[in-house]
């Protein structure tokens, strides 16, 4: 990937996958606790729950990048190549618009979340939950972002792939 938004959204993949791994640990960790000391690891559920929806954000954008995004083929496969173009760039349109939408509207809630210090969980540990809110809202505008990118080169004539996505240099 030459690009620096292909650079960009494999740097947030690997990040991803380095908190999965962490999970891993900490879930391996709470299991072995629980089991072998009666004493499970507290607030691991609360940190679950805050991290599978940061996970899923930061994997969104090297997804749209790679044409990984669900499509229906029998459609996009059966047009020629003129008309999958327009299907790329009508679906490209509507991700900008949908990933837009959701930094628009997870914005405010974001701003709440930091300004009264909304947490997660209850008793030794309390997860804040802005940290992942703003994480959803820079995730969402990064999205709208690369789909935006490969819309623009795709009408710039960028070579499509086996399948018949445009993927970024």
């Amino acid at each position: 990937m030459t690009s620096p938004v292909g650079r960009f959204a494999q740097l947030t993949h690997i990040v991803s996958a380095w908190w999965v791994l962490l999970l891993a640990v900490l879930i391996f960790i709470d299991v072995i606790g629980r089991s072998a000391f009666n004493a499970p690891l507290t607030g691991t559920s609360e940190i679950i729950k805050n991290s599978v929806v940061s996970i899923t954000f930061l994997q969104l954008p090297l997804a749209i990048y790679r044409g990984g995004m669900i499509r229906a083929t029998v459609i996009f496969g059966a047009v020629p190549r003129f008309w999958r173009k327009v299907l790329r760039g009508l679906s490209g349109l509507l991700g900008v618009a949908f990933f837009a939408g959701v930094a628009w509207i997870s914005w405010q809630p974001a701003l709440e979340a930091f300004a009264i210090g909304e947490y997660e969980g209850e008793g030794a540990l309390r997860v804040p939950t802005w940290p992942v809110r703003f994480l959803v809202v820079a995730m969402s505008a990064v999205s709208a972002f690369v789909y935006l990118y490969l819309l623009v080169l795709d009408w710039r004539g960028a070579a499509e792939n086996a399948d018949g996505e445009i993927v970024g240099p």
